[in-house]
């Protein structure tokens, strides 16, 4: 996952020319969600009706926690430090970046270290991904109506995914082989849109949100995770932040116009936590699965002593 990203995120800062020369080479560079949509076709495959319960159970608490998380940080942040914000960065630049989730990211690691119930449970977090949450958040709920066919765009490959898997079981074999070999290719698309002048661009205080994002949000998240039955693996792959939370803050200014100096300087650190996050994630969960795999290793040895 990180090496591909990598690489597209430096050749398209350094030769984004490259990209756009046109046939295959910028169909694979500008597709991740292609991509992502076959993935998410193939996870569902794998994903037995009867663990559907368990990726509900987890994307509740995993949308709950983050976005909480990030709604008491931001108004504490409004409430004590008004507009200017903790260290430059705004309360709306807090909620923001923290209250959303790298659906992308998230189903790639969840696929890599966890479970498929895991991955399933992208259906119930990308509710809380764009500016209508942040909206409610902000009080200024004018807007605040969820898009009910984005989020069945986002739900619908793999439920076509889990019904082929469910009557077939050939198809289920067939497809969820598939689904890992996708990772690097998606990987590169999704990096292939990052440039890294934004985190300069951004300064310091980009940088920061991203680390906080990443650190309190992932706290917070694998906790919960762990506390209800999971491995932790979710909740750090939840610690990231989406590339559609950078028009967040634009959004909600059109909203409110009071808010417009804020946005205009939230929208580059939100950028910037995006790739933050995105390059940071990936070791977090690497991190809680290698974790897990010495807890089970030393227990096993405890067992048998």
């Amino acid at each position: 996952m990180v090496v591909p990203l990598i690489t597209g995120a430096v050749i398209n800062t350094v030769a984004p020319s490259i990209l756009k020369i046109g046939g295959f080479t910028t169909a694979i560079a500008s597709g991740p969600l292609s991509i992502l949509g076959v993935f998410l076709v193939c996870m569902g495959a794998g994903m037995d009706l009867k663990g559907a319960p368990k990726s509900i159970k987890i994307g509740v608490v995993q949308t709950l926690t983050k976005y909480g998380v990030a709604v008491a940080i931001g108004l504490l942040v409004g409430h004590f430090f008004g507009a200017n914000g903790l260290w430059g960065i705004s309360s709306l630049a807090f909620i923001a970046a923290m209250s959303s989730t790298n659906g992308g990211l998230y189903t790639a690691l969840t696929a890599e270290f966890g479970s498929v119930e895991e991955v399933g449970a992208i259906a119930i977090l990308s509710i809380k991904d764009g500016p209508f949450l942040t909206m409610i958040a902000l009080g200024t709920a004018g807007m605040a109506s969820i898009p009910f066919m984005t989020l069945v765009g986002v739900i619908l490959p793999l439920v076509v995914g889990v019904i082929l898997g469910n009557l077939d079981p050939d198809m289920r074999a067939f497809l969820s082989k598939a689904g890992m070999a996708m990772i690097p290719f998606f990987a590169f698309g999704l990096g292939c849109g990052i440039n890294m002048q934004t985190i300069y661009m951004a300064g310091f205080s980009g940088i920061l949100l991203g680390l906080l994002t990443v650190v309190v949000c992932g706290f917070f998240t694998i906790l919960t995770d762990k506390a209800t039955g999971g491995t932790g693996v979710a909740g750090a792959a939840n610690s990231s932040c989406a590339g559609n939370a950078v028009a967040t803050p634009a959004a909600v200014a059109m909203v409110d116009p009071s808010l417009a100096q804020a946005a205009a300087l939230a929208t580059p650190q939100v950028a910037a936590a995006v790739i933050t996050t995105a390059l940071i994630a990936p070791f977090l969960t690497a991190f809680i699965s290698r974790r897990n795999k010495q807890f089970l290793a030393n227990n096993g040895k405890s067992q048998l002593a």
